[in-house]
Parts: C-alpha cells; sequence; structure tokens
C-alpha cells in the first residue's frame, strides 16, 4: 500500500500538479478569491460586518459624480505619461548602458537602479521638498536659471501632475532599464556585424535591429507600466497624504482609500475596484492587439 501511493506521488502524472500547486494555491487565496469577494461587495451596502444589504446597481450608478470623473482622467493622464517616457528613455539608455566601451558603466547601472531600492515614502519626502515654494526650493531654483518667477508646484493641476511623473520616472527608470539590459543579451551580435558590413550606421541599427529584437521586452514592460500607472497610490500620498487640494492628486486607487478607508463606504469602493480592473484588463488587451500579441506565427 505504502509502495503505491509512493509511485502515484512520483508518478509523471501527478508530479506537476504537486509542483504548481503552490501558485494555484496562492492564487485562489490572494486573486481569485478578492477578485469574488469585492465583486460580491460592490452590489452591497456594507454597514458592519453582519450589517449587509443587497443594493443591486446603486454603487455603479453612485459611480457618475465628478470626483470620480476626475479620479478617471489623472489615472489615464498619469499613465500615458509615464508610459510615454518609461519606454524610450530606459531603452536608450539600456543601449549605452550595454556598450562595454564605455568608462564606469557598472556605477552607472548601480547608481540608476538605486531609486528603486528606496522607499516612495522616503523618495517622496525628498520631492515634497523639492517641488516645494521656496525661491530656493530645488525645481524653484532650476526654472529661476531661465528668469521664471517660483512657482506652486504642488497646488496646481498639471503642475502637480508633473511631481507625480518625475517622482514616478526616477524611481522606476532603473527596473525598466535593467529588463531592456536581459532583452539586449539575446540579441546575436552576428547581427550588428552583418549592418557593420552593408554600412549600417548606429540609428539605423537601433531601429532595425535592437528595437525589433526587444519587442517581446518593450511588450511585457508596456503591460506592467499599464498596470503600475493606474494603479498608482503611493506616489499621490507622499505629496499629499490623503487628500489633495481640487483632487489634482486623486487617482482611481487614491478614490478606492478615501471611500473606503475615510467614509467606511467598503461597497461603493469595490464597484471603484471592479471598474479599475475592468479598465486595466480593456487597455492591456488593446496594447496587446496594437503590438500584435494575439498573431499566429
Amino acid at each position: 500500500m505504502i509502495n503505491k501511493t509512493h509511485n502515484t506521488i512520483n508518478s509523471l502524472t501527478v508530479i506537476p500538479y504537486i509542483f504548481v500547486l503552490p501558485f494555484i494555491i496562492t492564487f485562489l487565496l490572494f486573486f481569485l478569491y478578492p477578485i469574488i469577494s469585492a465583486i460580491i461587495m460592490s452590489f452591497q451596502d456594507i454597514a458592519g460586518f453582519r450589517d449587509v444589504t443587497f443594493v443591486g446597481f446603486k454603487n455603479y450608478r453612485n459611480l457618475l459624480n465628478p470626483h470620480y470623473y476626475n479620479a478617471l482622467r489623472v489615472s489615464f493622464t498619469y499613465t500615458f505619461l509615464t508610459i510615454a517616457i518609461l519606454i524610450p528613455l530606459p531603452l536608450v539608455l539600456a543601449v549605452l548602458l550595454n556598450n562595454k566601451n564605455l568608462p564606469g558603466r557598472n556605477i552607472f547601472r548601480s547608481a540608476l537602479f538605486m531609486p528603486a531600492l528606496t522607499s516612495v515614502i522616503v523618495g517622496g519626502m525628498f520631492f515634497r521638498f523639492a517641488f516645494g515654494t521656496q525661491p530656493t526650493a530645488l525645481f524653484n531654483h532650476i526654472i529661476g536659471w531661465f528668469g521664471l518667477e517660483p512657482a506652486v508646484w504642488l497646488q496646481g493641476k498639471w503642475t502637480g501632475m508633473l511631481a507625480m511623473v518625475v517622482l514616478c520616472v526616477w524611481r522606476w527608470t532603473g527596473v525598466n532599464i535593467v529588463y531592456f539590459l536581459a532583452g539586449l543579451q539575446g540579441i546575436p551580435n552576428e547581427l550588428y556585424e552583418s549592418a557593420d558590413i552593408d554600412g549600417a550606421n548606429g540609428l539605423q541599427k537601433f531601429f532595425h535591429i535592437t528595437v525589433p529584437s526587444l519587442k517581446p521586452v518593450i511588450i511585457f514592460v508596456t503591460t506592467i507600466s499599464v498596470f503600475g500607472g493606474f494603479s498608482m497610490f503611493a506616489e499621490s500620498f507622499a505629496y499629499w497624504t490623503s487628500r489633495s487640494p481640487g483632487d489634482i492628486g486623486l487617482t482611481l486607487v487614491a478614490y478606492i482609500y478615501q471611500t473606503g478607508f475615510n467614509y467606511n463606504n467598503f461597497g461603493f469602493a469595490s464597484a471603484i475596484g471592479i471598474t479599475l480592473l475592468a479598465i486595466i484588463m480593456t487597455v492591456n488587451l488593446i496594447q496587446l492587439k496594437i503590438f500584435g500579441f494575439f498573431k499566429e506565427g
């Protein structure tokens, strides 16, 4: 009996399931169960653990308000701007850092990755002072070189957005460089040697060899950037904590936090979360379709 059980566990049919069992359990507990619970809660009015009322689509109808529209606009703008910077900039820097003739390239690699290891709250405190209103604050000092008056960065709609994008780019440029550097190691050097023989210059090799060869990495970085952009909360919280002037830093996740934990309206917060999930999935499916991810062959 013991031998039969031992043979069953060690059979090629069972062993693969044993290896993937931790992932399946983790997925069910920490991903599928919370999603199903959030969907159920989005149709409820929750006043306490045992005080739950089914309200149908009321929470979804309540989404038609100026705060939600503003959160949508802020999240879409922030995601678009961060992707527009965090794809081409790290790609170019990775190509430069991949050059073995670049002096001190290991130092540059470490320096660019260092912000990713820094707490967003610590980084946020630095940038909050850097975007201060004093003429001696870092960014006011920089624009002063061009003869511009000191700005109130964290009080305006677009300057506040700029502050959030700068903090995001500072944190994640190094991480995306690592992804692109890993992809660059897989490009055969023979392709560049053939291009040299054909007389191609650096730009032609970049656009006709490097970028097409890195397409899978670009798709991956874009996918996680879409998720990261729409799920942004820490940057906004680091600047304005739970409430920003005129809701200039109110993202969808910040709206969930504000509704759920400040107003204890968990049903409405769940409805916002479900729409956020639908938006992220839709945007990612569109960008994967544009990149030709679903094409066969």
